[in-house]
């Protein structure tokens, strides 16, 4: 395995061997066929339902994985499904929906939804990928994944067959005796034909019975989070996936490597970097119960997992981090080697804390679902600049760019723009199946347009500043402000209202809302927020605060002007932070830097009083104190 250490190493790894001229497979399914050729007994993928380190698991070899994967797209094209045709999944993370999703994609294109969105979400989404084929969970005490989908596909009418996947098998008795009298009944309402996934799965053939052809194409459709309305879809080609399971095979795994991963499978973090960075490498990857870090007893389990499966490798995200971190490190983990963490900023002192407890570093990354995913990360074996994302990846070309009327131009060093991507990840013109929605998406016609602000250093790393975008990131997750002000706007007392995200230590950013008032209108915060509650979609869109000014800041043409917002929702939650620790200090501005984006300044009788650091340090934001 080469060492990835400096921008240095990364032309070299270039200069060796340019990814056109590399022997690689030309689709996903050509992909598992070598690792089952090369890795064939060894274990590939496994599943535990409960996160208790001595629970039943389930593993899958190599050779087993390719069968049940072939078997599930024989499945899917006997149920009429051609590769222009797409089947979605509707499923927490196990090994069947690994199956679905790599099946899926080898017999057309497949549709990954989160399970967590709510039915008119996600029949949205099945509207707009024209979904043929649904798999999802039976109906399961704890879940209503299944009431919700069989809600969703009764609006989906191109869906013809739902495949249902059974949890019962993973149980034992005696509660494998009692979930058939305590399972939910489900109302369906729609027309299409209802299968178990796996008993219609083991009835067909191991040996594909079809040709694919050695041919690149369109074979994922991935949403996008926060959406509204019609849903963003982006489009993924089998040569997006391939590259990034090419980066983790050349970079960073082997067949010896474990991977323990709690992300969801309907996320490209743990579809592409993990899954097909562990098909190309021959790396294990372990999938700890089917709802991942929020599993029931995943966190307080978590190090005893690692020595279970003696993980190398563990995947997470800032949230997941600064929850372990409430737990003491009490097994042996010896065996693990780094973490990869992505989805959203990384705080410094939560860096130091999970060195300090683990004696392990932590490698942040970057990437985006409309881009297939990476784009740059920290070297796992050189040097972190901790806060940055790390160096863009071979093969990808990041460009940092500002429109203006003539065009876009290249900033200079440490000058903030638009981060612009070119990759073998990036679908050029057409991101996003709505047409539409391609429109001023890219620069210099190959460029993809973030919408995310940065800037590159003198050694080319690259810095995240701000977001072009206004979209909430909660743990990882993207929420669209527009949802939470349109449901707030509906109230007749409101006139005006501007949803952001405020610092959390925990989840890095929480959705709050301002709103102005109609003049001689009279609201509580308590009532306007159980006026949108109903209104919003996505639990974790729900604003945890809603405070009421006599004007909101506004643009020369009456919009809201959210970097205000930003610095007010700044100086609130710090100086609550401030003063429930008891420290004589207190934010009195917020200023915008042009290498670090908003920054806190904090005055204090004692700036160099440690507890500053203790309480604001878990902030992924700037601050200064004097």
């Amino acid at each position: 395995m080469r060492d990835f250490r400096s921008p240095e190493d990364v032309r070299t790894v270039e200069a060796e061997s340019a990814w056109e001229a590399r022997d690689l497979p030309v689709s996903v399914y050509q992909a598992l066929t070598r690792a089952r050729d090369n890795w064939g007994d060894r274990p590939a993928i496994s599943f535990q339902l409960f996160s208790d380190p001595k629970a039943k698991a389930e593993t899958c070899t190599w050779s087993q994985l390719h069968n049940r994967v072939t078997q599930a797209a024989n499945l899917f094209r006997s149920l009429g499904v051609q590769e222009d045709d797409t089947i979605a999944y509707v499923l927490p993370t196990l090994n069947e929906t690994a199956i679905a999703l790599l099946g899926g994609m080898t017999a057309g294109r497949v549709n990954p939804i989160n399970p967590l969105l709510e039915p008119d979400k996600i029949s949205a989404i099945l509207r707009e990928t024209g979904a043929k084929v649904v798999v999802t969970l039976r109906a399961f005490p704890k879940t209503d994944v299944a009431q919700k989908v069989a809600e969703a596909v009764a609006h989906a009418p191109d869906v013809k067959h739902v495949l249902e996947v059974d949890l019962l098998r993973h149980l034992s008795p005696p509660k494998s005796w009692v979930v058939p009298f305590i399972r939910p009944k489900v109302e369906v309402h729609h027309h299409a034909k209802v299968q178990d996934f796996n008993a219609a799965m083991f009835e067909c053939s191991k040996a594909l019975a079809f040709t694919t052809p050695d041919t690149d194409r369109v074979a994922a459709y991935f949403h996008t989070g926060g959406t509204t309305g019609t849903p963003k879809v982006a489009q993924h080609r089998f040569g997006g996936m391939i590259y990034n399971g090419w980066l983790g095979a050349e970079l960073l795994f082997t067949e010896r490597d474990v991977l323990l991963c709690p992300l969801p499978l309907f996320h490209v973090f743990a579809a592409y970097p993990i899954l097909m960075c562990c098909i190309m490498s021959g790396a294990h990857v372990v999938l700890p119960t089917p709802q991942g870090y929020r599993g029931d007893g995943v966190f307080d389990n978590f190090w005893k997992l690692i020595e279970r499966w003696n993980a190398t490798f563990m995947i997470t995200v800032p949230t997941a981090l600064a929850a372990l971190m409430q737990r003491p490190v009490n097994a042996d983990v010896s065996s693990l080697r780094t973490g990869i963490s992505g989805s959203a900023p990384l705080p410094k002192e939560l860096y130091r804390r999970f060195e300090d407890a683990t004696g392990v570093q932590i490698s942040e990354g970057y990437g985006l679902t409309e881009a297939t995913c990476l784009v740059s990360c920290n070297p796992v074996d050189g040097l972190k600049k901790v806060g940055s994302v790390g160096i863009p990846l071979p093969h990808t070309d990041v460009k940092i760019l500002r429109a203006g009327p003539d065009g876009f131009r290249e900033c200079a060093t440490d000058e903030v723009g638009e981060i612009c991507v070119s990759s073998p990840g990036v679908f050029e013109g057409s991101t996003y199946t709505e047409l539409d929605k391609n429109r001023d998406l890219f620069a210099h016609d190959r460029f993809l347009r973030t919408g995310d602000l940065g800037r590159m250093d003198p050694d080319g790393y690259l810095w995240i500043t701000g977001r072009a975008k206004d979209l909430i990131i909660r743990g990882g997750h993207n929420l669209d402000p527009a949802e939470i002000e349109e449901a707030l706007l509906s109230h007749p007392a409101v006139g005006f209202a501007g949803a952001i995200g405020q610092p959390d230590p925990v989840a890095g950013e929480m959705p709050c809302a301002y709103v102005e008032l109609v003049d001689g209108a009279q609201a509580t915060p308590e009532e306007l927020l159980a006026h949108a509650t109903p209104r919003i979609s996505e639990r974790a869109a729900i604003p945890k605060h809603i405070e009421m000014l006599p004007e909101l800041p506004k643009t020369a043409v009456g919009k809201v002007f959210k970097p205000d917002l930003r610095k007010m929702a700044i100086t609130r939650v710090l100086n609550d932070t401030l003063s429930r620790a008891g420290l004589d200090a207190r934010v009195v501005d917020v200023i915008e830097d042009k290498k670090r984006g908003l920054v806190a300044q904090v005055v204090s009788g004692s700036p160099d009083d440690p507890r500053l650091h203790e309480h604001l340090g878990g902030f992924a934001l700037p601050w200064d104190a004097k």
